[in-house]
């Protein structure tokens, strides 16, 4: 908006709402085992011109000061508590947790410089060093964790993978062995049925091979009854033929015996 101002008796002054970048540097700090590392951190801050109690505390602690000024008193109050709290962390959280660190710093500088009207958008860490080797010989433990870590995962690896190979054959050899114990099975069934169809086959046959041995049997046998009673009838006949000529011969004797002479 606008705002009019009266010459001599009024005059302006201007405050910045832009973010300002900020280098936090902690040289040689002891952290909590007593090991002495340096920490170099990247904030961005601004005054918060959105809230009103904010930006009226803003213009109390730094209405008529420079950019700069602004700048420095948040750039020492950050550096105090990336101090403070690096010397409540063992190097080794500091250099394998930084997300941690950062966000203890963060958490913590915010609630001090909103009193100030100063929000803090983003802290990280940029930088960790030591002039005692000691990062350096954590780094070297790390990588030969690393290493070592590495050797066994392939190990393992390696294990599982011959686990599921053989995992693999055996379920294998059981399927062939189930197969050619199902092909097994089908076959003896198999030969279970075709015995007994043979069986069946063989028995009607005996039972049709004696029927017919029997039908042949009488069949014979009424035919010799049969030229039997042929012969009987033909015997019977020649001796009436035989009887019927002792007949004729008896009366032809009696009939020359009563010729006269």
């Amino acid at each position: 908006g606008r705002v009019f101002v009266w010459p001599i008796i009024q005059r302006v002054q201007k405050i910045s709402l832009n973010t300002m970048t900020l280098t936090i540097e902690s040289p040689k700090v002891y952290t909590q085992q007593g090991v002495p590392i340096s920490v170099t951190g990247i904030a961005q801050v601004k005054i918060q011109g959105q809230n009103v109690e904010m930006l009226r505390a803003a213009c109390e602690q730094f209405l008529g000061k420079k950019d700069d000024e602004v700048m420095h008193i948040a750039r020492e109050t950050l550096e105090g508590h990336q101090r403070a709290i690096m010397g409540t962390m063992s190097v080794e959280e500091i250099y394998k947790d930084r997300k941690k660190f950062s966000k203890q710093v963060f958490e913590v500088a915010s609630s001090d410089l909103v009193n100030m009207g100063i929000t803090v958008v983003s802290y990280t860490i940029k930088d960790i060093s030591d002039d005692e080797g000691y990062l350096r010989a954590l780094g070297m433990a790390r990588t030969a964790e690393v290493k070592r870590d590495a050797r066994i995962g392939e190990a393992e690896a390696q294990r599982d993978s011959q686990i599921k190979e053989a995992l693999a054959e055996e379920e294998r050899m059981a399927s062939r062995y189930l197969n050619d114990t199902e092909i097994a099975k089908a076959q003896r069934d198999f030969e279970l049925k075709k015995a007994a169809y043979d069986m069946e086959v063989n028995t009607k046959k005996a039972d049709s091979d004696l029927a017919y041995s029997l039908q042949a049997a009488k069949t014979r046998q009424r035919i010799k009854e049969e030229q039997m009673q042929v012969q009987v009838i033909e015997r019977s006949q020649e001796i009436q033929v035989q009887e019927q000529e002792i007949m004729r011969r008896e009366k032809e004797l009696e009939a020359t015996v009563r010729r006269p002479a």
